[in-house]
Parts: C-alpha cells; sequence; structure tokens
C-alpha cells in the first residue's frame, strides 16, 4: 500500500508541475476569497508560479482588450473633429484606472510615437506599437488620421477574436495531453486489481526504478512539449 501511494503522488507531483488548468483554478479562487482579509496569505499566493503565470494572462488579455478600447475611443473621438492630441487624451480617461495610469502618465512626452512603443513591450500590449505607427504616419505627415485608427481597431478586434479561437481549439489537445499523461497510474492500477504487484518491481529493483524514472522523465518531456506546441500556435 505505502509503495502504491508512493507511485500515486510520484506522478501526482509531475501532474502538478505540468498541468496549470486545475491548479490554476484552485489557487485562483483561494486568491479571490482571500483579497478581502488574508493579506499575508495573498501575498504568499502571488508568489507562487502558478499564480503569477495567471495574473500575467490576465494582464495580457486585459492590455489586449484595453487597446482596442483605446483605438475604438480615438477614432470615435478624431470623427467627431478633436485634435490627434486631445483626443487620445479623452480616449485614456474613457479606460479602467489600471490602464489609463500608464498611458496618462507617457501623455506629456514629446516623442509620444516613441513612449507608446515602450509601452508596447506589456503583455498583450502589441497594439500600441501599430497605434504608434499610425500616430507618426498621421499626425506628422498629414494622412487622414480618423480612417486608419478605425482600420487597426478593426484589425485588433479580429486578431483577438482569432487568437480565441485557436485557444479554444486548443484546449481538447490540452486535456487529452493530460489524460494520456495519467494512463501509467491508471495501468498500475488495473495490474494491482489483477492481482501483480507492479510496485514491488519498479520500487525494489534497480531495473524498476530505472524503468520508473525513465517513465516519468518521459512523461514530463511529452506534457511539457505539448504546451510548447501550442504556446507557439497561441503566440504566432
Amino acid at each position: 500500500m505505502t509503495l502504491l501511494l508512493g507511485a500515486l503522488l510520484t506522478v501526482s507531483a509531475v501532474w502538478l508541475w505540468t498541468g496549470p488548468s486545475l491548479p490554476v483554478r484552485r489557487l485562483a479562487a483561494v486568491d479571490r476569497e482571500t483579497q478581502r482579509p488574508g493579506h499575508r496569505l495573498q501575498t504568499s499566493l502571488r508568489k507562487n508560479p502558478l499564480v503569477r503565470r495567471l495574473n500575467r494572462r490576465r494582464e495580457e488579455e486585459t492590455w489586449r482588450l484595453g487597446v482596442i478600447e483605446l483605438c475604438d475611443a480615438l477614432a470615435a473621438e478624431l470623427t467627431a473633429g478633436r485634435t490627434p492630441e486631445d483626443a487620445l487624451a479623452d480616449a485614456v480617461e474613457s479606460l479602467p484606472s489600471t490602464l489609463a495610469t500608464p498611458l496618462r502618465d507617457i501623455l506629456p512626452a514629446q516623442d509620444l510615437p516613441q513612449a507608446l512603443h515602450r509601452l508596447s513591450e506589456r503583455p498583450g500590449a502589441h497594439g500600441l506599437r501599430l497605434l504608434a505607427a499610425c500616430w507618426r504616419i498621421g499626425v506628422e505627415r498629414g494622412a487622414t488620421f480618423a480612417p486608419v485608427i478605425d482600420g487597426l481597431t478593426q484589425g485588433l478586434r479580429d486578431d483577438h477574436d482569432h487568437h480565441r479561437q485557436i485557444k479554444a481549439q486548443l484546449a481538447g489537445t490540452h486535456a487529452t495531453a493530460r489524460l494520456l499523461a495519467v494512463l501509467p497510474c491508471l495501468g498500475l492500477a488495473m495490474s494491482w486489481s489483477l492481482g501483480a504487484d507492479p510496485l514491488a518491481f519498479l520500487f525494489t529493483t534497480l531495473p524498476g526504478l530505472a524503468c520508473l524514472l525513465l517513465a516519468v522523465l518521459l512523461d514530463a518531456a511529452g506534457l511539457l512539449w505539448t504546451r510548447r506546441i501550442a504556446t507557439k500556435a497561441e503566440r504566432p
């Protein structure tokens, strides 16, 4: 029984380390519950790699949608006849404070396109780089600005929808990879139920330990490889 427990704990450790979805959801739930009274627990959770990954994804999605909202508001202000500087200032004020504050800080910059380009290094804010290019062309060269920003808004919205579709299609791939990763553990349980003793071979003999170590490494490598392929597909 002890050997079976050890095997299950080994496979569970690999599973928890490589599969983010279930742990991330649990940690996110704990994080939401502890935001109000448990500041110390909240701080410790933020140091967890899974929580940091979840926060990074939230920040990326927030900036992605915020840039689309910014460009949409900017196009509306320009169509109403506002100057580009005033239109951008009003568009920034329409955003949530988490996005408006860093954007408001760069408005006084002499080289606004360069400031937008630096801010675009944040996760999900790559659209600001395109906005900077449009700003440089529209303001400095006298091009028609409102239609350009309107086209940029539509392009960013289409890109966001495409990204969400890819992410939804890859959900089945992630689930299949995790199912295949846990199948060896189920095989050991079936062997045990049929009267065999595979754990004695795996934990008490040198060849068995070698097989166990190799299996765990291959299992982890398969999950990491699948995640890497999916990450490249999500961020081409």
